[in-house]
């Protein structure tokens, strides 16, 4: 028997929302009216949601692993027919099967345009824009504001999306009597299921104006540019991307427009670099700093900060400046300044220090 968790793609510790994201993605892809699907794993992927949906049944699966079905378990596969849906009658409606909370109904909202029982189908949303930001470490570091001129599909501003002249008249639809959709029979490997779309000819409004648009000629959406603010938090990491619900382009017949995708790149810094939530940097002293100590300014990234180099120093050395780093990301706090010190040999002497070393070398031997 296959591992349940494993036909759903997910963990042993994922959230009912996860269970049932994998299952509806699954489903969409193998369901057998679908071009390209399949049934055998349509069928399992319901019966591994079946249990792992049910709280109580998820509990017992997981006590009993392999032996879940012998334990007298309602799962999919144990003679009930197909996938766990009870039997069917000639007439092609499914009995023996609750589909409320399944998410089979978006799912066949989503195969089929409507479900069984659902009363409207959905116009398609706006797709989603990517775009590419660049930022300096400094702007990483505190956080900045940008604006991004983007032109795109957006709602037009004369007819606010509804495609008809504000100044003619509406009408009610002679297609769909005001109604907004027209019914209609699908069949499905479930058998036959009542469906309600949306009227083509008013897009689900159940009025239409007498003129269309002058500005966008009935579609409701323009070409045009817009400035779009968008505020990068403080704290962002490099190659990672902002979503800015609503500001991709605009959907049909007023449906919600997608998501404005921002990738955020952060310019190098010529010395600091980047650890997690702390800023390193790497500074050289000299033998008689290493030796005797010494008080030094570190350049950070909120400006140059004192630091004691204590006597005894060794090379390599790592000493932490404290709140001096990138703030976390989303929380309070931030990280901090690691200096690491490095001891600089002189290539070249004097003729003077050359025997001042040499008389610090007797002493030592």
């Amino acid at each position: 028997m296959a591992n349940y968790y494993e036909t759903l793609g997910v963990p042993k510790n994922a959230s009912q929302d996860d269970i049932k994201k994998a299952f509806r993605k699954l489903a969409h892809k193998h369901h057998p009216d679908k071009t390209g699907g399949d049934e055998k794993k349509f069928k399992e992927v319901n019966e591994a949601y079946q249990v792992l949906s049910d709280k109580e049944k998820r509990a017992r699966y997981d006590q009993t692993g392999q032996d879940f079905h012998s334990q007298g378990q309602p799962g999919a596969g144990a003679g009930q027919g197909f996938g766990g849906f009870g039997g069917f009658s000639q007439g092609g409606n499914a009995s023996g099967f609750d589909f409320s909370g399944t998410g089979f109904e978006d799912i066949f909202g989503d195969i089929f345009g409507g479900g069984g029982g659902r009363s409207h189908t959905r116009s398609r949303g706006g797709s989603d824009i990517a775009v590419d930001v660049e930022i300096s470490f400094e702007e990483m570091v505190r956080g900045v504001k940008k604006n991004i001129r983007l032109r795109k599909l957006s709602y037009c501003d004369f007819c606010h999306g509804t495609g008809g002249d504000p100044k003619s008249r509406e009408e009610i639809c002679s297609d769909c009597g005001g109604n907004g959709q027209i019914r209609r029979t699908v069949q499905t490997v479930f058998g036959a299921f009542a469906q309600a779309v949306t009227c083509e000819r008013c897009h689900g409004r159940g009025r239409v104006y007498k003129e269309k648009c002058p500005l966008c000629h009935g579609d409701g959406r323009v070409n045009k540019e817009e400035e779009i603010p968008i505020n990068i938090p403080a704290g962002i990491d490099n190659n990672q991307t902002l979503s800015l619900e609503g500001y991709g382009t605009a959907g049909e017949d007023g449906a919600p427009a997608g998501d404005l995708l921002v990738t955020v790149h952060i310019t190098p810094h010529t010395f600091l670099k980047r650890r997690g939530n702390d800023i390193t940097s790497e500074v050289q002293i000299t033998f008689p700093q290493a030796v005797l100590g010494d008080k030094i300014n570190i350049e950070t990234i909120e400006g140059a900060v004192a630091m004691k180099i204590p006597a005894g120093t060794q090379s390599g050395e790592v000493f932490r400046i404290r709140g001096k780093g990138v703030p976390v990301l989303g929380h309070f706090g931030r990280g901090d300044h690691l200096v690491t010190l490095t001891l600089v040999v002189p290539k070249k002497v004097s003729r003077e220090e050359k025997g001042l070393i040499e008389k610090l070398g007797q002493l030592e031997s």
